[in-house]
């Protein structure tokens, strides 16, 4: 019985065994299984944004020179030594402010002899009215012929006229004596002289003394291609004109010699009619305001021309764009983040955009990064560019 007993439990602890090493291997089985069952494929992960409409300014930018609103040249009217200087090289004068003296003697002097002689016409004018009077009554009464009264007339009108003769001889003198005292013909800010005191100037000698520059507001030159002309012409917009139904205006901003941007902004109000046929270009012509004189005439500048504004266009990132010999394209994703590519027609470039004529409507989804990892008809997990992500290099 014993034995009995001891043979059961043999057999019954070598059945758990059994049992307990046959569910092992089938655990390590199921593992090994699991453990190399293939996983799903992984979509390649790819920026996207959302095509919108707005408003895009198209720039155009240009090498300008800075021109004074007004620059005029100081010259010596009359001949003489100067004399004396009455003001201080490089500061703001008023219009009609003495600037220069030139030796006045022998323009007083004429103006002296000319007073003289018409002083001298006067009494002989009032010398053949008295004659004319005693003239008048004796031919009335026969007492003196024709002849005498008509020599008596003729003198006195011969009279009247030297006297008109010597006020304009006068007057004249008067003038010339005036332009020996030179003043500024504009406000504005001086020059150094272009004379020194004693120097010989006029007509026959140095003419030029000085020149005043009036820069509160200035001028900004620069030259545009015959084919941006045409490319405004066929937007409708004239540059140099007024146009009551557009809502904005070709304005020109500047950039300065430090790479800031000037504050003020210049209107365009004149553009050459014809185009210089040695550089294909016509000149613009804006104005801008000037008041702490940081523009300095004659310096050159970045000009940055408003020319055009598409409104609700369509701008992608130009990053966005793939160009091959069939045109240009961009991939657009569908709702159902299937790839397509979308070959569309670009317009202006600028900044980082590029204006898209046809192709895109807007609300559609485009890729702006990964296009490398993609190709037409592939379904991918797109990422909103609003919401990016940091895709690792691996990835791109």
């Amino acid at each position: 019985m014993v034995k009995r007993i001891v043979s059961f439990f043999a057999v019954h602890k070598w059945m758990t065994a059994t049992v307990v090493v046959l569910i092992t291997a089938i655990f390590v089985l199921l593992l090994t299984v699991f453990r190399h069952k293939p996983e799903p494929p992984q979509l390649p992960v790819v920026e996207t944004e959302n095509v919108i409409t707005e408003d895009v300014n198209i720039y155009g930018e240009y090498v300008g020179r800075i021109r004074a609103q007004q620059l005029v040249e100081v010259r010596a009217r009359v001949e003489g030594y100067l004399e004396s200087m009455m003001f201080e090289e490089g500061t703001y004068i008023r219009k009609g402010q003495p600037l220069f003296i030139i030796d006045p003697t022998i323009y007083r002097a004429n103006m002296m002899k000319a007073k003289a002689n018409l002083n001298k016409a006067k009494a002989a004018e009032e010398k053949a009215k008295r004659d004319l009077e005693r003239i008048r009554p004796l031919y009335e009464q026969n007492a003196a012929s024709r002849l005498d009264l008509d020599n008596a007339v003729a003198a006195y009108e011969t009279a009247k006229a030297d006297v008109v003769v010597g006020e304009a001889e006068l007057a004249l003198a008067r003038q010339t004596l005036s332009y020996t005292t030179v003043t500024s013909p504009i406000s504005g800010y001086i020059s150094e002289r272009s004379a020194d005191i004693g120097t010989l100037v006029g007509p026959g000698g140095k003419s030029l003394l000085a020149t005043v520059v009036n820069s509160d507001t200035v001028r900004v030159d620069f030259s545009m291609t015959s084919l941006e002309y045409l490319k405004s012409r066929s937007r409708n917009v004239n540059l140099g004109q007024r146009d009551e139904s557009r809502t904005w205006d070709p304005y020109v901003t500047i950039t300065m010699a430090d790479g800031s941007v000037y504050p003020y902004r210049g209107l365009v109000d004149f553009a050459d009619p014809k185009v210089d046929p040695k550089t294909g270009t016509f000149s613009v012509r804006a104005e801008m305001k000037n008041p702490d004189h940081a523009l300095l005439p004659g310096e050159f500048t970045r000009v940055k021309l408003l020319l055009d504004v598409r409104e609700d266009a369509i701008a992608v990132p130009s990053k966005a764009i793939e160009v091959e010999k069939g045109g240009a394209y961009v991939y657009v994703v569908r709702p159902d983040s299937i790839v397509e590519r979308r070959f569309v027609e670009t317009g202006p470039e600028l900044d980082n955009t590029i204006v898209v004529e046809r192709g895109l409507e807007a609300g559609e989804s485009i890729i702006t990064e990964g296009c490398h990892k993609v190709k037409n008809g592939m379904k991918v997990a797109p990422v909103s560019g609003n919401n990016k992500v940091n895709i690792s290099s691996d990835e791109k």
